[in-house]
């Protein structure tokens, strides 16, 4: 019954409220009326339900619990953060000091309904339904004494343990191994603890260990059940991850597992990178919950591994080393200490029983003077070149080079790196460099007709259906993958200035140009300097310079040709920072004198072989305040129209321009967005390297400013412990809140409060979902808190996913773009997508190269009571109006400009490179006491505009 009531209210046409008078709050609850925002005193979080109760008074600040969200059952009951009135004689701390609840009552938004608008469609996916049977799976515990770390080690020790006691004590049962502590039987062992002694022979050394099997749960998959039905809305996370495990078993034993992939040569063949890596292709498989039930997702991958070669030939490569006679410097030891720390190695100079050993370091000192203690008896001490020689008969030809370092810190073993091959099938999990990525891509990049016949392959080779295991489960596997309803978005209609020939554009297929077009409002360039640090000749210099003027004013920039100062240095006499403090005092000192303000814009030509990138970016953005535009000498001396074109986007909002927006926004025709003063937000967290968590987080924070055209956005950053997903400066504290800085900025601008806040969050995984809902919603309710008595603007909360592996095929023709994928504006929100929770599949972009990757849009909080149609349509209208390029984009703009923030902070802590990756989401969130590394402020003059495009 209550299920019944649930379900009943969860109809379009019954949303509480209404939205013709903006849909009040619970009970009808009237709002606060507009008024300016002023100073109030820090507070914690203050529930609406409480809001006549709780008097924030700035002498006294208030400290309440953090925000903890209900279950929400029903559109028509969308309950308010519940947060109860703190004691009295509370002491006042900071913000960030007081924890929220567990997030385990926390909950997602359930669906609201599904939409209909665009035109209809059918699409193929990469999930493959699985049915289910009504079987119990037994769970039992996994101890294995001693201890190991590799997961392939504990593998090897359990099939051992079937292999030997699968007939007797295991009574024939199939097993399906995490690899970790969980093992799962298709029914009930006869034992409830049992421990077992395990020999692995095929090891250079045999080892023993010691097994324990004890019974941890019966798991019914009643619950499961119900949850695909959508009659709970609490996921069995351990019941689907039971059921993966049974499914990927086989492929575990066949190929090398790497997190939820596999690889292999035989799955697609293997390709040499460079310095000393391969890729191997693989593919990858998840079971997930959906509307049609349990589905596999399978699709094609790859990733690098380190070449099976002789760790000689592996520096070579990796250190670019010429010949043997190449100078080994301190520089290229650390170097190559650090591309093999943790690798297993094979000898080759036992013939008999090649041992292995896993790389710990590299000498300071070459072979021929690194010197050990004999252990014979003999009390002598060797060098590693002699030892070798007498031992073994060896003359080392690279006794002039370092060893490698095995062993325990105790006992170390120098190895001579030309006696070590490198131990096939271990993954390279450094960064890779540029060409090492770009080979990667290019295995992966398949046409969509081309990827769709790979994964059938892979479905076929893995032959579900023969697989006993499988079986035994109760699964079946279908041997077709599922077809989906879709929809197709009609494009949004674009407004440019009314001085151009063309006022509005309609895109095609995702795309337009500035052809008879002008900017939606032009900035302004009176004075600027072009600095050349490359070799390109001064005619093709002065040829783009000329061709960028033009274009700039063709399209409406109210650009001055001529650039005030023209500077040609010699990087090789003068330092970067000497440069660039050159150019700034010499046009501060000439704008000075004639009375001007400060330099508008740098152009600035890059050097052909120096990458300097980042740190221009970082002295002229934290240290001189220049805001300015990197060019490549490659596309300054080709100086095409479409270059020129889109520098000149760039450049137009990096000088407070706007290029276009929505004609739906001018007109006031947006739902939920136009009617009321509204704040778009997006964030991401970029994490370091693998192994570089020195350089620790970096949290970017985007808001629109320009309501309620919302093309112009603001930026903060903040430092944060290294992997750390929650961003702690959201409202970390009154003078540290992200947050009430961009109100506060908006209200500058805007001269309005937001009424509603849509909050696109970048970089959650599905596992971080309550944890990002718990705290991350209620730091915006603090900082709303902090700046007027009873300001709770809406909040809708969506975490917006990229990584991802679901793909959409067009089964007809007509439903493809020219590169065969599905056209721009095409969205899923049935079949593929989650039983319960607000989620869809929006591929708003046109394709490229490879195959499209929609983009995965997670609606986890909603107070705004945006229907499916209505928050699908904003943000496929809002991937039009990105800055840089005349394309539609495939991830919505204020995620995206997140993205390029984060990027950007990050050359100001790491100075060189920052091609890191956004968080994957792989793992759950954590939170560290280490120190974050301190960004550097960017100046006002450069913050003042959008400087990350």
């Amino acid at each position: 019954m209550e299920q019944q009531q649930r379900r009943g209210g969860r109809g379009r046409g019954q949303r509480g409220g209404g939205r013709g008078d903006g849909g009040g709050r619970q009970g009808g609850r009237a709002r606060p009326q507009a008024r300016p925002i002023g100073e109030v005193a820090e507070v914690e979080s203050v529930s609406r339900d409480l809001q006549q109760q709780l008097t924030i008074r700035p002498a006294q600040p208030v400290v309440a619990p953090t925000v903890v969200a209900a279950p929400v059952a029903a559109r028509s009951a969308v309950a308010p953060p519940v947060v109860a009135p703190s004691v009295a004689a509370a002491p006042v701390v900071a913000l960030s000091e007081v924890a929220p609840s567990s997030s385990k009552s926390i909950h997602p938004l359930r669906r609201p309904g599904y939409g209909g608008v665009g035109r209809k469609i059918k699409v193929r996916t990469n999930h493959i339904p699985v049915q289910l049977s009504a079987k119990q799976i037994f769970h039992y515990d996994v101890a294995i004494t001693p201890e190991v770390a590799s997961k392939a080690v504990n593998m090897s020790i359990i099939n051992e343990l079937v292999l030997l006691y699968g007939e007797s004590h295991l009574e024939r049962r199939k097993v399906a191994y995490d690899r970790s502590k969980s093992l799962y039987t298709a029914g009930p062992l006869s034992f409830e603890f049992k421990e077992f002694e395990i020999e692995l022979k095929d090891q250079p050394k045999p080892r023993k260990f010691k097994v324990v099997l004890r019974s941890a749960a019966t798991i019914e998959l009643t619950h499961l059940q119900m949850f695909l039905m959508g009659r709970t809305h609490d996921e069995p996370k351990e019941t689907i991850h039971a059921l993966d495990v049974a499914l990927r078993q086989t492929a575990s034993r066949m190929y090398t597992p790497v997190a939820r992939s596999f690889f292999s040569p035989s799955l697609g063949g293997r390709a040499q990178i460079g310095e000393g890596c391969e890729y191997w292709m693989g593919f990858y498989s998840s079971l997930r919950p959906t509307q049609i039930g349990l589905s596999l997702n399978i699709d094609i991958s790859a990733t690098a591994f380190y070449e099976p070669i002789l760790v000689t030939d592996f520096m070579y490569s990796y250190l670019n080393f010429r010949d043997d006679r190449s100078r080994f410097t301190d520089t290229d030891r650390l170097r190559l200490k650090k591309a093999l720390r943790g690798v297993k190695v094979k000898v080759t100079h036992q013939r008999n029983a090649p041992r292995r050993y896993r790389v710990n370091g590299v000498t300071p000192t070459p072979a021929k003077d690194s010197i050990f203690s004999l252990t014979d008896g003999a009390d002598r001490k060797i060098s590693v070149a002699d030892y070798f020689r007498e031992q073994y008969g060896l003359q080392l030809k690279y006794a002039h080079w370092p060893c490698l370092i095995a062993g325990s810190e105790k006992k170390p073993i120098f190895l001579p790196m030309e006696v070590c091959v490198i131990v096939e099938g271990q993954r390279y999990t450094k960064k890779l460099n540029e060409r090492q990525v770009t080979c990667l891509l290019r295995a992966t990049c398949t046409r969509p007709g081309e990827r769709e016949k790979r994964i059938s392959n892979v479905v076929s080779g893995c032959k579900f259906a023969d697989d006993q295991l499988i079986r035994e489960f109760g699964l079946s596997v279908s041997r077709e993958s599922s077809v989906v309803d879709a929809r197709v978005l009609s494009p949004p209609t674009l407004q440019y200035n009314e001085s151009g020939r063309e006022k509005v554009c309609q895109p095609s297929m995702g795309q337009w140009n500035m052809n008879n077009k002008r900017m939606f409002e032009a900035g302004k360039v009176d004075h600027w300097a072009f600095l050349n640090l490359s070799s390109l000749r001064e005619d093709s210099l002065n040829r783009f310079i000329h061709q960028l003027g033009v274009t700039c004013q063709q399209i409406g920039i109210l650009f001055n040709p001529a650039p005030m100062m023209k500077f040609a240095p010699d990087l090789r006499k003068a330092s970067l920072p000497q440069v660039l403090n050159h150019v700034h005092v010499h046009c501060s000192n000439v704008l000075k004198q004639s009375g001007r303000d400060h330099l508008k814009l740098l152009i600035v030509v890059l050097p052909e072989r120096i990458n300097c990138y980042g740190q221009i970016k970082k002295i002229c953005d934290t240290s001189l305040g220049i805001v300015t535009q990197c060019c490549l000498p490659k596309n300054v001396d080709k100086c095409n129209r479409a270059y020129l074109e889109n520098l000149s986007l760039k450049i137009n909002v990096k000088v407070k321009g706007r290029n276009t927006v929505l004609v739906d926004a001018v007109r006031r025709q947006i739902p939920l967005v136009s009617d009321k003063p509204t704040i778009i937000i997006g964030a991401d967290v970029t994490h370091p390297s693998p192994g570089e968590d020195s350089s620790g987080s970096i949290a970017a924070v985007v808001a629109s400013t320009d309501w309620p055209e919302i093309s112009r956005y603001s930026c903060l950053l903040s430092a944060q412990p290294p992997r750390q997903e929650i961003i702690a400066d959201l409202c970390k504290s009154v003078e540290n809140s992200m947050i009430r800085k961009h109100l506060l900025k908006f209200y500058q601008k805007v001269r309005r409060k937001p009424d509603r806040i849509i909050f696109y969050r970048d970089g959650v995984s599905e596992g971080q979902f309550n944890e990002v809902l718990l705290y991350e919603v209620d730091a915006i309710r603090k900082a709303c808190a902090t700046l007027e008595e009873n300001y709770f603007p809406r909040v809708t909360f969506i975490v917006v996913q990229k990584r991802h592996h679901t793909r959409l095929f067009p089964l007809d023709n007509k439903d493809a773009d020219r590169s065969g994928n599905v056209l721009p504006g095409t969205v899923v929100d049935t079949g593929i997508c989650h039983p319960t929770q607000f989620d869809f599949y929006l591929c708003s972009h046109a394709g490229i190269q490879g195959t499209s990757r929609p983009t995965h849009y997670h609606v986890l909080y909603d107070e705004n009571n945006f229907s499916a149609d209505n928050i699908q349509s904003l943000t496929n209208k809002l991937c039009y109006t990105y800055a840089r390029c005349t394309r539609s984009v495939s991830v919505v703009p204020p995620v995206y400009y997140a993205h390029l923030a984060a990027a950007r902070a990050r050359y100001y802590v790491d100075g060189i490179s920052s091609d890191v990756d956004s968080s994957s989401g792989s793992g759950a969130a954590t939170r560290t006491t280490a120190q974050p590394v301190a960004i550097p402020q960017v100046m006002e003059i450069v913050n003042d505009v959008m400087f990350f495009c």
